[in-house]
């Protein structure tokens, strides 16, 4: 026997993996809700409802339904947010629901249209408004004119500036979670700060014209145009899921991504309600038809011309603020995509210093920028709205699929009102769905044929990507 001690045998180390960092708290989720959905839509949107419905009280039920209506899909996704805490958000609620290939296929319309085209567009409207403040960033400013067969480019400075936003912001995301929450936040809270202090104001002031809130209904056609002016408003609201695709860094998520999404939600509608209160106070609801730009001409005429100066550059900045949280929630999508196998598997690296999905960041950010610059981002964008609704339903209706299938998972959060919660929530994006087929059978189409394209994509995908062993 020899005479030595036998040493243990030690397993080979294996590589450590870089995760995404849990940064994000209660606060954050609130904000990052807020800053997802208020940009351009608050000073512009009530003129178009006003157009269909002239009746200062059903303008408000409108944003208030509107909003209730959101607060029903934010609490029907607070449970499966909470329940996978994972960057991905609605990606992870279809793939447990129902398989990889809808999942793939939400991920892939995203990054296709839906969140990249919503970021072109999104850039694009915070040039427009820059060009009240500097003539280099106006559609009229035309840089550059090409024309293809019979097709012409054109590049003009509201293009440059839309592009020049997109990639600064892009690179605050690639320094750190912090620092994009930290610009994020900032802008949420200014936007937010302006919006109330034109509201307290427009309070303070004497009215320049009865709310109507009592004027006689509409003899005929109310629910039509009641449907109608719903679209509008939920489109306005369009976002408040956006916390949920963080929900990989959320600290505690179970409780703090919740409240995140209803608090967010909760306090979006208390402002549009305000707002649009104000702009009641400012003109009959029949002159906010005819005003393109309703915010701006309502503080002009209740508080002066720089007051409407000032609003349009609270706007800018509210832009600025919706387009930084929209980078940063939607970039998390690819990442777990490209880790399960189902996109580019380059995306799936999360950067070992920043800590941040910085190749899926860039990717998303560099395909809006050429969406921008083509042009075609707001029609590939109309394309999508039957597709973000399809896509809305399913993941909806993945609560009752797995409590179902799932019965004795871990639920930190259970959706309060269940079953009818959820069961709102899917009547009225089932509603909004079969109105779009309607209204624009077209598009959607072509919309869908966007998501078909997706299926040889998955096929190859799927054979030269196997899943690697965890």
């Amino acid at each position: 026997m020899s005479d030595k001690t036998a040493e243990p045998r030690v397993a080979p180390r294996a590589k450590s993996r870089v995760e995404l960092v849990r940064g994000l708290g209660v606060w954050d989720g609130v904000l990052l809700t807020v800053g997802s959905v208020i940009g351009t839509g608050i000073c512009l949107v009530s003129s178009d409802i006003a157009k269909v419905l002239p009746h200062g009280g059903m303008l408000l039920l409108v944003w208030l339904a509107g909003g209730l209506l959101s607060l029903t899909g934010a609490l029907t996704y607070a449970e499966l947010g909470a329940m996978f805490p994972r960057a991905g958000g609605i990606y992870h609620f279809l793939k447990e629901a129902y398989g990889p290939l809808p999942g793939f296929l939400y991920g892939w319309a995203c990054f296709l249209v839906m969140m990249s085209g919503g970021i072109a567009a999104i850039a694009v409207g915070f040039g427009e408004y820059l060009g009240a403040f500097f003539p280099f960033s106006s559609t009229s400013n035309v840089l550059v004119s090409q024309t293809i067969g019979s097709w012409t480019w054109i590049l003009s400075g509201v293009q440059v500036m839309a592009v020049a936003a997109i990639l600064v912001l892009t690179a605050v995301n690639h320094f750190g979670l912090k620092q994009g929450a930290a610009v994020q936040n900032l802008m949420t809270v200014l936007k937010i700060g302006a919006i109330l202090a034109v509201a307290v104001l427009g309070f303070l002031v004497p009215a320049k014209s009865t709310l109507g809130l009592t004027a006689p209904l509409p003899a005929s056609g109310l629910l039509a145009a009641f449907g109608i002016a719903m679209i509008a408003a939920l489109w306005t609201y369009d976002g408040w899921y956006g916390l949920t695709f963080s929900a990989g860094e959320m600290k505690n998520p179970g409780r703090s991504l919740p409240l995140g999404l209803i608090g967010g939600t909760a306090i979006i509608t208390g402002l549009y309600l305000l707002i649009n209160f104000v702009y009641l106070r400012a003109m009959p609801v029949e002159k906010m038809a005819n005003e393109s730009r309703i915010g701006e001409a309502a503080a002009a005429l209740l508080l002066g011309p720089v007051a409407g100066q000032w609003l349009a550059a609270a706007v800018v900045v509210s832009t600025f603020g919706c387009l930084a949280a929209t980078i940063l929630y939607s970039s998390r999508i690819y990442q777990p995509m490209a880790e399960d196998g189902l996109f580019f598997r380059a995306l799936s690296r999360i950067d070992p210093v920043t800590h941040v999905p910085a190749r899926s960041l860039w990717a998303q950010s560099l395909w809006a920028v050429v969406l921008t610059l083509s042009g075609s981002y707001s029609q590939l964008y109309t394309y999508s709205v039957l597709v973000t609704l399809l896509f809305h339903v399913l993941a909806g209706a993945a609560v009752f699929v797995l409590r179902r299938s799932r019965p004795a998972a871990p639920r930190p959060y259970r959706v309060w009102g269940y079953p009818l919660v959820p069961i709102a929530f899917l009547a009225a994006m089932a509603v909004l769905l079969i109105n779009t087929v309607v209204e624009r059978p077209v598009e959607s189409l072509l919309g869908l044929g966007l998501v078909a394209l997706g299926l040889p994509a998955y096929v190859w995908l799927r054979r030269s990507n196997p899943r690697p062993e965890r």
